[in-house]
């Protein structure tokens, strides 16, 4: 078995004006699928990161602060999966919970170094 992160790339839910109400069952199905992907023994780990961006370019390490209103697409989270190859990772990600927002999941293996 190999390691994938799923990195989940979308439109902050407040630049969406999504409602509280929204925004909370929209959360409950994020709980569910990690939940899912818990119980079937594939989830290994993962988190929400904030619309807060800062990025240090070049060399001369220019700084930019950016904010989720500023940028189209931000990376809103990612999970770590431990499947056979990218078409078992792909039918992990058919339940991703934002594809009806327009979100996408981008599939990378996990590079493992020999030492």
């Amino acid at each position: 078995m190999k390691e994938f992160m799923m990195i989940f790339v979308s439109t902050d839910y407040a630049d969406l004006g999504l409602s509280q109400e929204e925004v909370g069952n929209r959360m409950n199905k994020w709980f569910a699928w990690g939940n899912k992907m818990g119980e079937s023994g594939v989830l290994r780990g993962g988190n929400a990161l904030t619309p807060s961006i800062r990025r240090v370019v070049g060399e001369n390490r220019t700084v930019t602060d950016l904010t989720s209103a500023e940028v189209k697409e931000i990376v809103g989270g990612y999970y770590i999966v431990e499947a056979k190859d990218f078409d078992a990772v792909q039918d992990i990600a058919k339940d991703y919970p934002d594809y009806d927002l327009g979100g996408t999941v981008e599939i990378r293996e996990i590079m493992v170094f020999d030492r």
